[in-house]
């Protein structure tokens, strides 16, 4: 059984000219991302979590902090954003690989982030496409704006895309 760490991120106020604000846990991200400014608009990071060695984190240089960073970014920078993730993924796990992205509630960093890892074997479903839908692009993910999570992965050389989930990052091996 996993257990979800809830840190409902909705109402965070990062400040990064104040340390205190700065210092919550919910911050560290956008604390992060500050060490990889100049180095493109989005970035990949390890995940710093002991427990999730074999994870990497993406994120867009810009702070889309808070609820519904998703549905805040233009096509062109979520395209960019999805597109990073996946050539990290298969260049790390083949295309055994899935991206993650926890839902407003179960997010316990504020700062907009996806988790790319390889896919466990309960998250291959090759039996079950009735769940989900089938996505050829990048561009035909959605903009999630009701503060669920989605996850994804390749599935019959398309992308077999879940939302409305709370926690999705469980399906990834840590």
């Amino acid at each position: 059984m996993v257990s979800a760490v809830r840190a409902d991120i909705r109402g965070c106020v990062c400040d990064l000219a104040d340390q205190r604000s700065l210092a919550q846990r919910t911050c560290s991200l956008c604390v992060e991302i500050t060490k990889h400014s100049g180095e493109g608009p989005v970035v990949l990071v390890r995940d710093v979590n002991p427990t999730k060695p074999s994870r990497w984190i993406v994120m867009p240089q810009e702070a889309y902090d808070g609820a519904n960073p998703l549905a805040r970014m233009s096509a062109a920078e979520r395209d960019r954003f999805w597109n990073t993730a996946i050539a990290k993924a298969r260049e790390v796990w083949g295309e055994s690989w899935g991206i993650a992205m926890n839902s407003d509630m179960s997010r316990t960093q504020c700062h907009l982030h996806a988790h790319i890892g390889k896919l466990l074997e309960e998250g291959k479903d090759e039996d079950d496409t009735e769940s989900g839908i089938f996505i050829d692009s990048v561009s035909e993910l959605p903009a999630i704006n009701n503060g669920t999570g989605l996850w994804f992965h390749p599935l019959y050389g398309r992308l077999h895309v879940h939302t409305g989930g709370q926690t999705t990052e469980h399906i990834l091996m840590r």
